[in-house]
């Protein structure tokens, strides 16, 4: 069995590796001499060494190229077997005359996609190798894509379950307390209830933070549907501009009635944003939920929340590109914490609750778009957290 350290060959080009098997030393020494000249060549002399070798470095297989007739397991079990298990591998059969009639038989069972008849005719060997490995390497890519999207939807889900839980408990707690506040008033007519308040207009005003509350979750919740449906169909979503995110988690986070106030949307750089507008609705979200926590526990004497459109550099040198930056006047990031932040999970509120997740999240997300996140911040200074976009015009000129 031979097998290149993956690193050394071809670094970085995803599934590239021809493997023979064949239990035949002398064949497995043949083929490699003879078409290592163009090819990344890797051999088995048996089907038990190949599952090996598919165990540890199926990325790097694009083609297999298998002999029929070997003790033990024959090419046609491996051919099973990495149909259901390693489906992005082209399957080939070396075929003595002898051995035609199976050959076409697995053929026709959907086993194999390509025939090679011994002696192995050297042009139509490389000919059919070549397309066999640009058809491999494109569906390595497909399924790994497919991999990222599963991945991206099960991080999706796993922060939106907690996003979702935060709203709802504090639901079901305004619920308890209208419960606690409700009295039969047996003098009255039946069906007639009472709830009596500590505080006037206090029952209202858990109706009301309990609808808004519902009202985010079920906003979260359609998120989480639509990146679902995208992660299933392939999708990328409806092009959305910068300043209609802005504005729909202005009129549909839950603010307090004050917290309303404190808000200031500054949407006149406005851009086109890519990706995805639910996974940015939810980044967009979590930015303003950290910034709103933030000053509710040391809140300033003019609490402050802005949400800026405006091109900045994702870094010193680098030009100028859109942003979205969420700004606070809260008490800020101790250092310590804000080194690393968008590194590692880390929080100030663990005792509340916080996970540190949710700047984390963000970064992935943006990442995944090309762009980054940048965090500054003064104790008793405030914070801003700034989301960089790739330029959708890369000829166009700093502002």
């Amino acid at each position: 069995m031979t097998q290149p350290p993956v690193p050394d060959v071809l670094p970085g080009a995803g599934a590239h590796v021809v493997l023979l098997v064949d239990d035949e030393p002398q064949a497995c020494k043949w083929f490699a001499r003879l078409y290592g000249d163009e090819f990344v060549v890797w051999t088995a002399e048996s089907v038990d060494q190949a599952l090996q070798l598919l165990a540890t470095s199926a990325h790097a297989i694009a083609v297999v190229l298998t002999d029929f007739r070997m003790p033990g397991r024959d090419g046609v079990a491996l051919l099973r077997v990495l149909r259901s298990d390693f489906p992005h591998v082209v399957r080939l059969l070396a075929s003595a005359y002898a051995d035609k009639e199976l050959a076409f038989s697995a053929v026709n069972q959907g086993q194999v996609e390509g025939i090679l008849e011994k002696p192995l005719d050297d042009a139509l060997t490389r000919r059919t190798l070549r397309e066999a490995l640009a058809q491999g390497a494109e569906r390595a890519r497909h399924f790994d894509q497919l991999r990222q999207r599963a991945d991206s939807l099960r991080e999706t889900l796993g922060f939106l379950a907690h996003e979702v839980a935060t709203p709802l408990a504090t639901v079901s707690g305004y619920l308890s307390g209208m419960r606690d506040r409700h009295q039969l008033a047996p003098q009255l007519e039946p069906g007639i209830a009472r709830l009596s308040e500590r505080r006037p207009g206090e029952v209202m005003h858990m109706i009301d933070a309990a609808q808004r509350r519902t009202e985010y979750a079920q906003s979260l919740v359609s998120t989480f549907v639509q990146s679902a449906r995208d992660a299933c169909m392939g999708g990328t979503g409806v092009s959305l501009r910068a300043r209609d995110l802005v504005q729909a988690v202005q009129a549909e986070y839950p603010f307090e009635p004050e917290e309303g106030a404190w808000f200031d949307g500054d949407v006149e750089a406005d851009f086109e944003l890519p990706g995805r507008r639910d996974l940015l609705y939810l980044v967009l979200c979590t930015l303003v939920k950290n910034a709103l926590m933030a000053m509710r526990t040391a809140k300033p004497e003019r609490p402050r929340l802005q949400v800026r459109l405006t091109r900045s550099a994702p870094a010193p040198g680098m030009a100028a590109t859109p942003a979205i930056v969420v700004i606070d006047n809260g008490p800020g990031i101790p250092e310590a914490v804000l080194s690393r932040l968008t590194r590692e999970p880390v929080t100030t509120r663990a005792e509340t609750g916080g996970s540190g997740m949710g700047l984390l999240f963000c970064q992935r997300v943006m990442t995944s778009l090309g762009g980054s996140v940048s965090v500054a911040s003064e104790l008793s200074a405030g914070a801003s957290v700034t989301l960089h976009f790739l330029s959708m015009n890369p000829n166009q000129e700093p502002a």
